[in-house]
Order: structure tokens, then sequence, then C-alpha cells
């Protein structure tokens, strides 16, 4: 059985366009079926613009096309809401520049109001992925709202090892296994 696999390569590992091309190569050379790339500066605060963001996107989809991976899905990410004062109108228009550009699809961490989902989904021909924040969880009601793509990103894996250091601690400091056995 086979899984498509998606990778966050964050924003790019570069800033250099060529090299943020050859990352995207290589992680389809692996087999992974797609991306997410966002739209953050990582050497300081704020986010490309956008024309410089969509002339990286149609790069990469060129870049992809021409090296056998025509279905090869670009989750685009854009941290409007993370950066962003009034991030919903600038969200809509990096979304559709986006999509334009070569995007499969718009990532949009921090989007939590089901009104402004519902605009967004409305407004975008592409697939939208939201995060799992509190108050965001339920997938049915994301589902009615348009969202096609649900992320719940490190909170499980926070949850798990929470709960290992918890126990472990509790190993250590009592030298004794009971409590690993009480419901």
């Amino acid at each position: 059985m086979e899984i498509p696999v998606s990778a966050d390569i964050e924003a790019g590992y570069s800033e250099d366009t060529n090299k943020i091309i050859d990352n995207v190569l290589r992680t389809a050379d692996v087999g992974v079926a797609g991306i997410n790339i966002e739209d953050s500066l990582k050497k300081s605060n704020g986010l490309r613009e956008i024309s410089q963001h969509c002339n990286l996107l149609e790069k990469i989809r060129i870049a992809l096309e021409h090296n056998g991976y025509k279905d090869f899905y670009i989750n685009a990410r854009t941290d409007t809401y993370f950066q962003r004062q009034n991030p919903f109108m600038e969200t809509i228009e990096r979304a559709e520049a986006y999509v334009e550009s070569g995007a499969s699809g718009i990532f949009v961490p921090g989007l939590i109001e089901d009104g402004e989902i519902k605009e967004i989904t409305m407004n975008i021909s592409a697939p939208l992925n939201v995060s799992s924040l509190p108050g965001l969880t339920n997938c049915n009601k994301l589902k009615e709202l348009g969202v096609r793509r649900f992320s719940f990103g490190n909170a499980l894996s926070d949850k798990m090892i929470a709960f290992l250091e918890k126990n472990a601690s509790k190993l250590f400091e009592c030298k004794d296994t009971a409590h690993l056995y009480e419901n």
C-alpha cells in the first residue's frame, strides 16, 4: 500500500531561488508526493514580497514539470495570520496569486474564524489547508466550511513527549514502576 507523504520544507532552506528549486527536486526524487513551502523570511521577520514568492512558485512548478513531476503537490503556506495585524484581505490576495503561480493548495495556519475560512474557500480555486488550534479541531465542521486539508502539526507529538517526560521523571524520582500500571 502506498501512502503519499508531504514534506514541510519551511521556506526552502535557502534564500537562493536555484538552491530552493534544487531542494524541492531532491525532495521529489526521494519519492515525496508534495511539499509545504512558506512565504516567511527565516533570517528576519516578515514575508517574502508577493511577486517574489510567486516567481519562486512558478520556477518550482516549471522545474518539477520538466523533471517528470507533473502531479507534485505544492502547498503554499502564507504566514499572514502570524505576521499581520489585519491579515484577511492580504491572505486572499496572496492565496489567489500563489494558485495562479502554480500552487496546488493554500495553507493558512492561524486562520480560525469560521466566516473568514468560508470566505477564503469561496475565493480561491485550490484546496484550503488550515492548522489545528484550540477551538479549531472538528474535521466535520471544517469540511462544511470548505476546508480540504487539515494539519495538526506537532500537537500530538508534543502531547506524547510531555507524557513520556512526566512518566520518566516519576520513574526516576520514585524508583518504582507501579504508576505505569494505574488507570
